[in-house]
């Protein structure tokens, strides 16, 4: 039986809906970002709700990440950037339970879908611009306008403003491509497993190795689903504090 690594990508009506021509649909990609939703508040719920003077382990759980996530805007985008900790703290965690789901055998991941990943930082880009024209006005602008000479201006200017529109491209590859190549190797892998499992013989033995293989991938998916959270946050914590500060700390 052959195995096909892009199968577990495939998004699948569960309650079929069509509204006005349009698909609608419940699929397993909804119902996941739903059971991502529920956890996460179950989480900030039970750690929220028996608040002791000696914390237990979910309560010091939550604590960290909120000691974490505010570290990472403090240092991004300053005090002023603590307005912004409900959003960044909400796209954290969303996008850190979202990959950890991920890997959980059979479940669908989320952000192996760059129309998710894409909403994401669309959300991310419309907060920026809002921002920045309520905090600076037209002098929002300024943004696309870096310090240098005034004949530089005429290249740099239109490559800043490429540079800008390009970011939700950016931000949600990045976090796309490697969601999809890592559950794609842990496919292939998983599938010479069965071949060599199923062949018989000395071909049977060999199939440890790709065993350890898949265990060692998976491992390196835990640090790589930790670390593409981060850096969704870190890089939504930076735009914000250009949003803010302009090039005062450029």
């Amino acid at each position: 039986m052959q195995i096909n690594p892009m199968e577990q990508f495939r998004v699948e009506p569960i309650i079929p809906l069509h509204i006005a021509g349009y698909d609608v649909s419940f699929t397993n990609q909804a119902l996941v970002m739903c059971v991502v939703v529920a956890a996460i508040s179950i989480f900030m719920f039970i750690a929220a709700s028996g608040r002791k003077l000696v914390p237990s382990r979910t309560q010091s759980l939550a604590e960290i990440s909120y000691e974490f996530v505010g570290d990472m805007i403090h240092s991004a985008a300053g005090e002023e950037g603590f307005k912004f900790f409900p959003f960044v703290f909400t796209i954290f965690f969303f996008v850190l339970f979202s990959n950890f789901f991920g890997l959980i055998p059979g479940v669908f991941t989320v952000t192996s879908q760059i129309a998710v990943t894409f909403a994401l930082a669309m959300l991310v880009i419309l907060a920026v611009i809002v921002t920045g024209f309520m905090r600076h006005g037209i002098g929002f602008l300024k943004l696309f306008v870096p310090h240098a000479p005034f004949a530089l201006l005429i290249l740099l200017v239109p490559i800043e403003v490429i540079s800008f529109l390009t970011r939700p491209i950016s931000l949600s590859v990045r976090l796309f491509a490697n969601m999809l190549a890592g559950h794609t190797m842990l496919k292939v892998f998983a599938g010479f497993v069965i071949a060599l499992g199923g062949a018989g013989g000395i071909l049977t033995a060999l199939s440890i190795a790709p065993m350890l293989l898949i265990i060692a991938i998976t491992l390196l998916e835990l640090l790589v689903a930790f670390l593409q959270a981060y850096v969704f946050a870190i890089l939504t914590c930076i735009y914000l504090s250009e949003a803010l500060h302009l090039h005062d700390q450029h």
